[in-house]
């Protein structure tokens, strides 16, 4: 019987403004249709914080902690610990305290996790239905970093992804269902950890709001033509190597045939090493945007030159969802069911990407061809009532269809 609801997630989800927290807020809002539903979370900031205070109300009851301890502490307790830094990143006595209260209280019939990291906080013994959302298989994101790089950070990345290999296995075991952003995801997932009890249940998109037609501030001066945007957190490492390969790279073809093209790197707390690329010809760091629709509707093409993703990313399908020719590397595309040359553009290497911007951008027509049935295809697809919907099953014991 459905009495209680407990999420954990490892981020706040409010405001719903990058990729994880779009997932865990509507998923979020989802679950608050279907029963009280109590939050355990971490705030990034005070901003989070406050964005969370604000939301308290529509819930049974939020406990909310600022995240602020050192990478260099969590990596010591990892290592004295035996876990991975991912866990103890984000372990902390009163988080798992103020679980254990609530647990011992009897209320909560369910227990959903978004992130692997929180799985710490379910404990072994709790015997209602435990719903787990992984997302994205973490520990193979750690095994692909520690391909490149210095000795020491290919040691820390390769231990790191044995070690959440080892959790992600020992937790699908214990939970009654499993879920990962796409069925790739889930396939490899089963694969790795020989569980079975394991389903996709994808991400959606809100197509009112991005919609190339809705209210929103146009860019303000209009740059010239052509315009060439990349959307994302950039102080994500996937995002910072995407965006240096295409600046460093792919752009200056780009500029030989189109000379005038700007690259506008869009996103929040771009790392030093992002800044420095708006000192190479035709490249712009905005930093944070007053509202990202902005950049994605003066865009000629979209791209996501991403070598390594996990899951399916929202940055592609907003710039679907809002009518624009979209230019993928095969990591950014999977996930997503769309036909290569029809919605999106797929490209296999950074020659590829050139080319297939360079072309674009010398054809308006086909431009908006690719974006119209980009935006037709996400919204027959990827409503997120409809991604959500085998929610309910899943929660009463039923599997994913």
């Amino acid at each position: 019987m459905m009495r209680e609801i407990l999420f954990l997630a490892h981020r706040v989800p409010w405001p719903p403004d990058r990729g994880d927290k779009i997932r865990s807020f509507h998923i979020l809002k989802k679950l608050q249709s279907i029963a009280p539903v109590h939050v355990g979370t971490f705030a990034d900031d005070v901003r989070d914080l406050e964005c969370a205070e604000g939301e308290r109300a529509g819930f049974a009851s939020m406990h909310v902690e600022l995240r602020n301890k050192p990478n260099w502490f969590s990596g010591l307790e990892a290592l004295a610990s035996g876990q991975s830094i991912s866990q103890t990143a984000f372990g902390s006595r009163s988080m798992q305290a103020w679980v254990e209260q609530l647990l011992a209280s009897g209320t909560i019939s369910h227990v959903f996790v978004f992130s692997g990291q929180m799985a710490q906080y379910v404990p072994s013994a709790f015997d209602s239905r435990f719903i787990m959302d992984f997302v994205d298989v973490d520990s193979a994101k750690f095994e692909s970093y520690a391909k490149e790089g210095n000795a020491l950070m290919r040691w820390v990345y390769a231990r790191e992804g044995k070690k959440l290999a080892q959790y992600e296995a020992e937790i699908a075991a214990r939970a009654d269902m499993n879920l990962l952003v796409s069925e790739p995801e889930a396939a490899l997932f089963r694969s790795r950890t020989g569980v079975v009890k394991v389903a996709a249940l994808g991400n959606g998109i809100d197509t009112v709001f991005y919609d190339p037609k809705a209210a929103f501030k146009k860019l303000h001066p209009v740059f010239p033509d052509p315009l060439i945007v990349f959307t994302g957190q950039m102080d994500y490492r996937p995002n910072i190597e995407a965006v240096s390969d295409f600046a460093r790279n792919a752009l200056p073809a780009i500029r030989e045939t189109h000379p005038e093209t700007t690259f506008a790197i869009v996103g929040r707390n771009p790392t030093p090493a992002v800044v420095e690329l708006s000192a190479l010809p035709g490249v712009q760091v905005t930093g944070a945007v007053e509202d990202v629709r902005s950049w994605i509707a003066g865009a000629d093409v979209i791209v996501a030159p991403l070598r390594v993703a996990r899951g399916i990313q929202n940055k592609v399908l907003e710039a679907m969802a809002m009518a624009k020719p979209v230019v993928a590397s095969a990591a950014a595309a999977e996930g997503i069911e769309a036909i290569d040359g029809e919605h999106l553009l797929m490209a296999t290497n950074v020659a590829d990407e050139a080319a297939k911007v360079s072309a674009l951008l010398a054809d308006t027509e086909e431009r908006l061809r690719i974006g119209q049935a980009a935006r037709v295809h996400v919204m027959a697809h990827y409503g997120w009532d409809a991604q959500l919907a085998p929610l309910d099953a899943i929660l009463q014991g039923g599997a994913a269809q």
